[in-house]
């Protein structure tokens, strides 16, 4: 074969595959799939669970350099109780006061790997204008065509504890738990 031609193609064949293994992927929050759940103690009877209906972000991965960002927003408005006068409940100024803070936010700068695998994302949440380190532990992880619509996906379960007083959410403390639970189940399609 000749040199001359041979080196061409293997610069070109390396130049087309190294960016799809070296770049870091973006991948849109799938507001459909993507769910915060808490659970806080109440009054020492149950655990009551609410949820947050939208949520929208944006996440970064580069596995082949452990590196990541997480940029999500969740429409405080859109809490989800169970029925109607306990979310206007929730909504008011001793709980997530949406009319002044409609939006609760969570940006990390650092995600944690185990291998290729992402174990958690340290960043910072903004609640009630107040800002705090928080770590997301990621239990569960995965990446793979969709099913359906065949756009590769990403797929975690994540999970933190939180002190709601921390925050300025204080009200009825310690009746109803300081320590609140957050489940989140989250989905995001490739760019």
């Amino acid at each position: 074969m000749n040199k001359a031609l041979t080196a061409p193609l293997l610069l070109a064949l390396a130049a087309v595959s190294a960016p799809a293994l070296a770049a870091p992927a973006g991948y849109t929050v799938d507001p459909n799939h993507t769910f915060p759940v808490f659970e806080v103690d109440h009054l020492g009877f149950s655990t009551q669970r609410g949820r947050f209906n939208k949520t929208s972000g944006r996440i970064t991965l580069d596995t082949a350099a452990r590196q990541g960002t997480v940029d999500v927003t969740i429409d405080a408005t859109s809490i989800d109780m169970g029925f109607a006068k306990w979310n206007d409940n929730m909504r008011g100024e001793n709980y997530f006061n949406t009319d002044v803070h409609p939006t609760i936010t969570f940006k990390a700068d650092r995600l944690v790997f185990d291998g290729e695998r992402p174990v958690s994302a340290e960043g910072s949440l903004t609640m009630l204008g107040v800002t705090r380190p928080v770590t997301l532990t990621i239990n569960r992880f995965r990446c793979a065509p969709h099913p359906l619509n065949k756009r590769e996906t990403c797929g975690a379960d994540v999970v933190a504890t939180l002190k709601r007083s921390e925050f300025g959410m204080t009200k009825y403390i310690p009746s109803v738990g300081d320590d609140v639970r957050l489940l989140i189940a989250v989905e995001a399609f490739r760019e």
